[in-house]
């Protein structure tokens, strides 16, 4: 089916507002998975890959590379606000539609309590007389004002945080291989963080991938901005792929630098700041506070930010199709934003992030379930709409290219911890009884023309 520039062949009414440029497109999907995203993170990936970080974040590079070539094939053909709610509904089955809107619903729900609870860690580490709590409520309130006024006012903050990290990106980076070069902390250049042959095992390097491949979530949310493009669907193909391959070397970069520099994987005291300890034996304590405020900015409000305008998006699709209730779908008349999922994120974050103050492991795992399992079903989607229905010959990009990213995932997936997989399928399940009492109450997925 040929895509005509408009949602009404799929029986929509185009009610948001279509103003953001592929310039806007590609900076929130940047802005979304933080060029300085293993800040955060880096403590975990590095004691889970024993010391070769920069290998975990490649593969979860090229296992995503593929997933946004699936969603760039299906937001071409379908360009709507749904994400793979819509693509899987439409692509492969309506009630596997909503499931795989059910699962990013846990990771887009869960993704802002994540930025939050990073923040506030490394707030706390800063200013330790103020509580985690009341950082996460400031935070909150600041991205639900902004979200509420409109999607161009969180593209304008977006520009502003983009030059931001970057900054802060560069200086550890000029100052890290400054520090390698002169051997501080007996440090030399080689290739360990990519390659270590003493410490290499598949399990072991895809166990520290699904923490990685957090940072990578992101590029999907573009695809929820489908209906707010003036540029058509090629451009939320291109932003997705486009921002995936440059924060993926960017990771790469400062993953490989903070790994040469303290290279005792072991010899972490508090994971959570394991970055910030490291730019503080590279260029002093102002770098290691330096590194934190970035953090805190980046994940606080920069993320979460986007964050909370995609998940309002997708309760949005949702509330529209009236598989979830429908005030989702209220738009502001003024603003036309999905004002009303944009104040449940909000509440919905304060209350989980009370509850995962401290747990960024944990947290991160099931974060990273949702989108994962959610992103299986995209693929086989792919194969099924154009492979089996509209029985195309372009094997290549229907069925070799998402086979490759499905058994790519697939192996990630399976390296689960189990309190994860326990977690993450009691959700599912949750999801499955909701699908069920909808069938029953004749509350089956009607999509509209197309």
């Amino acid at each position: 089916m040929a895509y005509n520039g408009s949602v009404e062949q799929f029986g929509y009414k185009q009610e948001l507002k279509r103003s953001l440029t592929f310039t806007d497109i590609l900076i929130y999907g940047l802005i979304f998975m933080v060029p300085i995203a293993p800040f955060g993170v880096y403590g975990e990936v590095m004691q889970g890959s024993k010391g070769m970080p920069a290998l975990a974040y490649l593969i979860g590079m090229f296992g995503m590379i593929f997933t946004a070539l699936s969603y760039a094939r299906m937001s071409e053909q379908f360009p709507l606000a749904g994400s793979v709610y819509s693509y899987v509904g439409r692509g492969l089955k309506k009630s596997l539609g909503f499931i795989a809107g059910w699962l990013m619903l846990l990771d887009y729900l869960l993704v802002p309590t994540l930025m939050y609870v990073v923040s506030a860690a490394a707030l706390t580490s800063i200013v330790p007389g103020v509580p985690a709590w009341v950082w996460i409520v400031v935070f909150v309130i600041i991205n639900t004002v902004i979200n509420y006024f409109g999607i161009e006012m969180t593209a304008r903050i977006n520009k502003i945080f983009i030059v931001f990290e970057l900054l802060v990106l560069a200086i550890f980076l000029i100052i890290g291989i400054k520090a390698i070069a002169e051997g501080t902390n007996g440090a030399t250049f080689s290739l360990d963080p990519l390659f270590n042959a003493d410490n290499f095992s598949f399990g072991l390097v895809l166990g520290a991938t699904s923490i990685a491949v957090l940072s990578f979530l992101g590029f999907d949310a573009i695809s929820t901005l489908s209906e707010e493009s003036n540029g058509g669907p090629k451009a939320i193909g291109r932003g997705m792929v486009f921002s995936l391959l440059i924060v993926g070397v960017l990771f790469i970069a400062q993953t490989w630098v903070a790994a040469l520099i303290v290279p005792d994987y072991e010899g972490f005291s508090d994971l959570d700041g394991a970055f910030y300890a490291t730019a503080e034996v590279a260029g002093g304590p102002w770098l290691g506070i330096l590194t934190a405020v970035a953090t805190v900015l980046a994940w606080g409000i920069a993320d979460a930010l986007v964050a909370q305008a995609a998940i309002s998006r997708l309760l949005y699709s949702m509330g529209r199709d009236r598989v979830l209730p429908h005030i989702f779908a209220r738009v502001h008349p003024k603003y036309r934003t999905p004002y009303a999922s944009t104040f449940f994120v909000a509440g919905i974050s304060i209350v989980l992030g009370f509850i995962f103050i401290g747990e960024i492991g944990p947290l991160s795992s099931l974060v990273n379930f949702g989108a994962l399992t959610a992103f299986l079903l995209l693929h086989i989607s792919v194969i099924n709409h154009f492979v089996v229905r509209s029985r195309s010959r372009d094997l290549w990009n229907f069925l070799v290219l998402p086979a490759i990213g499905f058994i790519i995932l697939l192996f990630v997936w399976v390296n689960f911890d189990g309190t994860t997989m326990i977690m993450g399928f009691s959700w599912l399940a949750v999801g499955v009884v909701i699908a069920i009492v909808n069938a029953k109450r004749g509350k089956t997925i009607e999509f509209n023309a197309g």
